[in-house]
C-alpha cells in the first residue's frame, strides 16, 4: 500500500475591498481547507460584521442610557444589548433593545439600584452574521450620573422677591426614595444690577424663601445649581431668571 500523506491547511484570505458592495455592513473572508495529495479543496465564504464603537453610559438625573457609534458601512445592521450586575456571571438581554437600529438603549429600569455597579455589552448583527460583543466601562448610577439644576419661579412684591425652587421630576423621584436626599443641596445665586452676588443654600428637594432686602425699581437675576455633596459634584448653573421690583 502506497504511503499517503494527508495534511490539513486552513487559509483565511480576505477578498479585495472592491468585491464588497458599497454600504454593506460585512466583510467577506474565504475559508479554505486544502487536502494535500488528495487535491481536494473546499472553500466557504464567511461574512463578518465590524463591532460598534465608543460604547458608554450617558446618565443624567439617574436616567441611564447606553449609547454607541455605528461600525463603518453600517447601513444594514441592527444591535443586541445585554447587561449584568458587576460580579454576576450571567448576562441578561435588555428586553426593549434586541434587534434595534437606533444607537441608544435606555437601561434605567435595570440599573436603578444605587448600591450596585453594572456592565453592558453590545453587538452588531447583519442578516447573516454578527460582530463580537463589545463591553462598556463599569457604571455606577450613584457615582456616575450627572445632576441637573433645579427650576426657579419668581414673584416680586412690595415685601420682596418670593423664590420657589423645584427639583427636576426624575431627580426628585430618585432622591426622595434614597439616602442621597440628605446629601443634595441647592445654591441659589442672586445678582443685582451692579453685578454683586449673594448665595442662598437650601436642602433637597424643593423649597422656597424670600429675598426681603431689595431696592425698588431694581432688577434682580437668579440662577440655581444642584450640589451633590457625597459625590463631590455640582451641576452647571441653570439659565438666569430676572424680575424687577416695582
Amino acid at each position: 500500500m502506497n504511503r499517503v500523506v494527508i495534511g490539513g491547511l486552513l487559509l483565511l484570505l480576505k477578498l479585495s475591498a472592491g468585491i464588497t458592495a458599497p454600504g454593506a455592513p460585512s466583510s467577506f473572508f474565504l475559508l479554505c481547507l486544502v487536502m494535500v495529495e488528495s487535491h481536494v479543496i473546499l472553500c466557504v465564504c464567511v461574512s463578518t460584521v465590524a463591532p460598534p464603537a465608543r460604547i458608554k453610559f450617558d446618565s443624567v438625573d439617574f436616567k441611564n442610557v447606553l449609547r454607541w457609534m455605528p461600525p463603518a458601512n453600517s447601513s444594514n445592521v441592527h444591535y443586541d444589548v445585554q447587561w449584568k450586575i458587576y460580579g454576576d456571571a450571567k448576562w441578561r438581554d435588555a428586553d426593549d433593545c434586541q434587534g434595534i437600529r437606533r444607537l441608544h438603549c435606555d437601561l434605567s429600569g435595570v440599573t436603578s439600584d444605587l448600591r450596585e455597579w453594572y456592565y453592558a455589552r453590545l453587538r452588531a448583527c447583519s442578516s447573516s452574521a454578527s460582530s463580537s460583543w463589545i463591553l462598556s466601562p463599569r457604571f455606577s448610577p450613584q457615582w456616575d450620573t450627572q445632576i441637573s439644576a433645579p427650576q426657579l419661579r419668581l414673584n416680586a412684591s412690595e415685601q420682596g422677591i418670593k423664590v420657589r425652587v423645584r427639583t427636576p421630576k426624575a431627580l426628585a423621584k430618585k432622591m426622595l426614595s434614597s439616602h442621597l436626599r440628605a446629601t443634595l443641596v441647592y445654591h441659589v445665586y442672586v445678582i443685582n444690577e451692579e453685578g454683586k452676588e449673594e448665595v442662598f443654600e437650601l436642602l433637597c428637594c424643593s423649597g422656597k424663601f424670600v429675598v426681603s432686602k431689595v431696592k425698588h425699581k431694581t432688577k434682580y437675576c437668579f440662577q440655581a445649581q444642584s450640589v451633590a455633596k457625597l459625590q463631590g459634584r455640582r451641576s452647571a448653573r441653570g439659565p438666569a431668571k430676572c424680575v424687577t421690583v416695582r
